[in-house]
């Protein structure tokens, strides 16, 4: 004897949403990328890799002195790398048509790297010598302090501590 099961109309409108979030969830749509840093692609270069956001107040002093190094330096083998943590990549597409950064940004909407490296406030710059060890990181920018951060700059670039 043959089982019978009742079948049921499912309409053609139920078929295209399932398939629609079946095809949605196979594909990379609205998928977000972590975003990484590889410093290794910089071997044997200085990297100062600066954490900022569009709130930032020191960061419009900030930005446009790492584009100064990065103009002066970069022969020298000075990477600077621009980390924007916002949640909303238009507000940093908005500050940088204020303060254009003439770096490569790297844009991190979830945070992921600010946590990796343990930042605590913006802006925060990593400096790492051309073995990629961290020779330092400091929180703020102070114009007070610019001659101290180009100076250690300039003596990472020569290999000195």
């Amino acid at each position: 004897m043959e089982a019978s099961y009742p079948v049921r109309a499912v309409s053609v409108r139920v078929v295209r949403v399932v398939l629609l979030g079946v095809l949605f969830l196979m594909s990379d749509v609205g998928a977000k990328e972590a975003p990484t840093l590889d410093l290794h692609a910089h071997a044997g270069k200085v990297v100062v890799v600066d954490f900022w956001a569009s709130w930032c107040t020191p960061c419009r002093q900030s930005i446009p002195w790492l584009n100064d190094m990065q103009a002066k330096y970069g022969s020298r083998g000075l990477v600077v790398i621009g980390v924007n943590v916002d949640t909303e990549r238009a507000l940093a597409e908005k500050f940088l048509a204020q303060t254009p950064a003439r770096f490569e940004v790297v844009y991190d909407a979830q945070g992921r790297l600010p946590q990796e490296y343990g930042v605590q406030g913006m802006p925060a710059s990593f400096i790492f010598d051309r073995a990629g060890h961290l020779v330092e990181k400091h929180l703020g920018f102070k114009t007070v302090d610019r001659d101290r951060y180009e100076q250690l700059l300039v003596n990472t670039l020569n290999g000195e501590k």
